[in-house]
């Protein structure tokens, strides 16, 4: 297909999703929003705007679509969903995008294994370097930290480039990266440390580089996690890591991180591609001992999230 002519499917109506449709609507692409959660066969066009951070909004009319509504999904496919719901996709999307590469917009660790595990051909993983916070149900405020790096799980790198190019905008970048691993582990521990901390303090991205004892809480997290990453092969060093969560903090103070929101907005959230998954990892290496406090701090986590979900079914059952 020709470059104007490849048709973006992105799977999720997020912060995330509505945020890169907008931008592909205004860069020319064609694009169709895929809401994962409704399944009532319809197709709707709506707008959407992202509210940048010098207050300029972007505004686009975007097709939107159910997965049972689409009995071809012929393009590129970007998963823009929580990752805990990859399983169920995987199933449900294999007989409607034949060889469509699929692009994962996800956080954690292990999350494109139930693709490679279902047998598709054109798995990249794209490691997000912004921030993208709902507003109401269709406007997003979005900040890009720097540019988003896109690698092969399974594929080859020409179908990566184009995968790229067609991705690419200027207020949401991308660019292909052949050592895709090295950044999702490096990405997925200072998830680690975000999505963990700032949940349970009840407080925004800034943090870190505004509070010395929160600093130290992420250090030692930062510590255990890179001893995983070492024992697996992959050379992370904790300056690094550290490096680069300050750097985010800074770039995006005021911002509330993923699990925040869903945990304020009562829903499940993906602690458990976090510091869940991080502590499989070392139970499987033998290693549990290593990760006390990423354990302790995911748990926690998830307790808060369990919580406010059992809540919100109190709730409705008194309703």
């Amino acid at each position: 297909m020709g470059f104007h002519h490849k048709h973006m499917f992105i799977v999720g109506s997020g912060a995330i999703g509505k945020a890169l449709a907008v931008f592909l609507s205004q860069a020319g692409r064609k694009v169709t929003m895929i809401r994962g959660s409704v399944h009532d066969g319809s197709t709707i066009t709506r707008r959407f705007a992202v509210e940048m951070e010098n207050g300029f909004i972007h505004e686009a009319h975007v097709e939107v679509a159910t997965l049972n509504s689409l009995s071809e999904i012929d393009g590129i496919v970007v998963l823009a969903t929580k990752s805990f719901g990859n399983e169920k996709l995987a199933g449900a999307l294999k007989s409607k995008i034949g060889d469509s590469p699929i692009v994962l917009l996800q956080n954690g660790l292990g999350i494109e294994q139930p693709f490679l595990e279902h047998g598709y051909q054109q798995v990249y993983r794209c490691v997000l370097f912004v921030t993208s916070q709902s507003i109401d149900e269709v406007v997003v405020r979005f900040k890009p930290v720097t540019t988003c790096p896109v690698g092969i799980e399974h594929g080859n790198e020409e179908q990566l480039d184009n995968i790229v190019a067609h991705l690419n905008t200027r207020d949401f970048g991308f660019k292909s990266e052949v050592y895709i691993q090295h950044i999702i582990w490096k990405k997925a521990i200072i998830n680690c440390v975000f999505n963990s901390v700032c949940p349970l303090l009840e407080i925004d991205n800034g943090i870190f580089h505004k509070n010395p004892d929160a600093l130290k809480i992420a250090r030692r997290v930062i510590a255990e996690c890179t001893t995983i990453a070492h024992a697996k092969g992959i050379a992370i060093q904790p300056d690094d890591v550290e490096s680069g969560l300050v750097q985010i903090s800074r770039l995006s103070d005021g911002q509330a991180i993923s699990t925040l929101q869903d945990i304020r907005r009562n829903k499940r959230t993906e602690i458990e591609t976090l510091n869940a998954e991080i502590v499989r990892i070392a139970e499987q290496i033998h290693q549990q001992n290593a990760v006390r406090e990423t354990r302790l701090l995911g748990e926690l986590t998830k307790i808060k999230s369990e919580l406010a979900l059992n809540l919100l079914l109190e709730r409705e059952i008194l309703i």
